[in-house]
């Protein structure tokens, strides 16, 4: 069942949801609310150098994710003239909101992108779209503030983007789950967040 903006600003009154810091009024929809883009962006450079380099295979023990992004991206901040992602190139971002999802709460959601962008071929977390009960809730730190989401963007399209802080990036759709979980989402993105002093 998705939930109304009524029922997703109730949520948020009686603790159920935490977003920090409150969105703007025109972020609400009936049934979706807009995440804004931050400054914070990962782009991933293609291997160099001479001959053939080994294809990277996500379940391999040996596989380690950090290691891929440190040794092939690099971090910048989206200066104020803004970041132009060019055409068929793939990058990661955040959201300036940060997301808490209590697993008691019963609550999850979905990212989708916006049908703006998406006209212009720009794909936001298209793969990934489920934020699991859980996620950004620390049971032992009533203070922290939730996740910012991670966002797999990638231009798919035949023209230059220009992406700007702050701008409206995608978009949540929160749902009710049919029963209490047992225990919240603990996996590896659960808490995530851009590294500091980029």
């Amino acid at each position: 069942m998705i939930l109304s903006d009524r029922e997703l600003r109730a949520a948020l009154n009686r603790g159920a949801l935490g977003l920090t810091p409150d969105p703007p009024a025109e972020a609400w929809s009936s049934t979706a609310l807009d995440l804004r883009l931050a400054k914070e962006l990962v782009v991933w450079r293609s291997p160099g150098g001479k001959g053939v380099e080994a294809a990277i295979c996500p379940f391999d023990p040996e596989y380690d994710y950090e290691d891929v992004k440190q040794r092939f991206s690099h971090q910048i901040v989206i200066p104020d003239s803004g970041y132009v992602i060019k055409s068929h190139t793939f990058l990661l971002g955040w959201t300036i909101e940060k997301l808490q999802l209590p697993h008691r709460s019963r609550l999850a959601a979905r990212v989708e992108g916006k049908s703006s962008l998406a006209r212009l071929g720009l794909g936001v977390h298209v793969t990934a779209p489920t934020i699991h009960a859980g996620f950004g809730y620390k049971k032992d730190d009533p203070d922290y503030p939730g996740s910012p989401l991670q966002l797999e963007i990638w231009n798919v399209g035949p023209l230059d983007v220009k992406l700007e802080v702050g701008m409206p990036i995608c978009q949540l759709i929160f749902e009710l789950v049919d029963g209490t979980p047992d225990k919240g989402y603990e996996g590896r993105f659960s808490i995530q967040g851009p590294t500091p002093g980029a």
